[in-house]
């Protein structure tokens, strides 16, 4: 079987190393802009933290100037690769049958390969009424760095009536994803010689205790029909400096995953009431939910395209547990109608052994190319 072009894209994509940190997301971006470049688009790199760190965004104007576009996007950062050993070349981009193999695959070349892909298809049947603005993020996967400088430099972004971000749903159209918080919480102690643990205060004794009475915590919020509710999870957990002293500094990092109703400054709250008054809690990252009405238009229309290629099931409206650079881009456009829709496999995401399917990225790009098509009008 030949690889047909978003194939052949996603591979070079995988190939493409842009693992976070440190990113190089650059060499992602010169690959996209030159097909971009080449196809009619007008591109602009914005740098994040120095040349190697890339965004891009791709304009194809439609031919009213009032019309607003639609947002395709999608981000060219990946995670690690893990401790474990790969099957195959975590950055070979190797397709065995029907699967497409390595690291972003399935989060989120895949996607990208196919948004790009039917960009292009799009601009070669000329000029419609409405355009384009594809958005390719640097940094997503460690906070939405990428997407939330673009949002905060002026002029980076035009106006766009919608928003489809590419990430893996196995083309399923969701409607709703969690927003974000994530917090650290610290414990100060006073340090001693370890051989004399009672002159010195043990800070990750404290933090300890506080972790522990977050064991089972549950949120005072209401749950949303579509997201649930929301969780917390203890991620990391930092104290000490070398084994035979008493620390005097202890940190936990907490991940909170919000729904509606539920903001940063209550999550603080409540979170601090619970720890208890030996530790103090600060947030570092709070990024509210995606929440799109199911009744829109243009949600219906995505979901007449898009819902014959994910299966007869896809119908109902669904959200996501994940949060993406729609938490960003959505309040930078004025809170336009978001779907989260892309070939990958969610359950493929950040694992050993990373793949997605060729003929959910084949029909992706087919159907993301008609839900861009009727949007400019063409």
């Amino acid at each position: 079987m030949g690889s047909t072009e978003v194939v052949e894209l996603a591979s070079e994509l995988v190939r493409t190393e842009t693992i976070n940190l440190p990113g190089d997301e650059a060499r992602a971006a010169r690959v996209l802009a030159a097909r971009l470049e080449a196809a009619g688009f007008d591109v602009v790199a914005h740098e994040l933290d120095g040349p190697e760190r890339t965004s891009l965004v791709a304009r194809w104007a439609g031919s009213d100037a009032d019309a607003p576009a639609l947002c395709l996007t999608g981000h060219l950062d990946t995670v690690p690769l893990g401790g474990s050993d790969w099957a195959r070349d975590p950055l070979g981009g190797e397709i065995d049958g029907d699967r497409p193999h390595g690291r972003g695959t399935s989060d989120m070349k895949a996607g990208v390969a196919a948004i790009v892909v039917a960009a292009k298809r799009v601009a070669a049947l000329g000029r419609g009424r409405a355009g384009l603005e594809l958005v390719l993020c640097a940094g997503e996967e460690t906070g939405c760095d990428g997407a939330l400088a673009l949002a905060q430099a002026h002029g980076a972004l035009g106006r766009c009536g919608a928003l489809l971000v590419a990430e893996p749903t196995t083309n399923y159209p969701c409607v709703a994803h969690k927003g974000v918080v994530w917090l650290d919480m610290l414990a100060d102690g006073r340090t001693a010689h370890g051989s004399m643990p009672h002159l010195g205060e043990n800070a990750v004794h404290k933090l300890a205790r506080a972790i522990v009475a977050l064991d089972g915590f549950a949120f005072d919020a209401e749950a949303h029909p579509l997201l649930g509710e929301p969780t917390l999870n203890v991620g990391t957990v930092n104290g000490g400096i070398n084994i035979n002293s008493v620390p005097d500094r202890a940190r936990a990092g907490l991940d909170v995953r919000t729904v509606p109703g539920l903001d940063a400054d209550a999550v603080a709250a409540q979170l601090r009431a619970a720890a208890g008054d030996e530790v103090r809690i600060e947030t570092r990252l709070a990024l509210d939910p995606v929440d799109t009405d199911p009744g829109d238009e243009w949600v219906r229309d995505v979901f007449a395209v898009m819902g014959p290629l994910a299966g007869d099931d896809a119908v109902e409206p669904r959200g996501l547990a994940y949060f993406t650079d729609a938490c960003a881009l959505v309040p930078a456009y004025g809170t336009p109608p978001a779907i989260v829709c892309g070939p990958g496999d969610a359950d493929q995401a950040h694992k050993t052994d990373e793949s997605c399917s060729v003929a959910a990225l084949e029909a992706a790009a087919e159907g993301f190319f008609e839900v861009a098509r009727r949007w400019c009008g063409l």
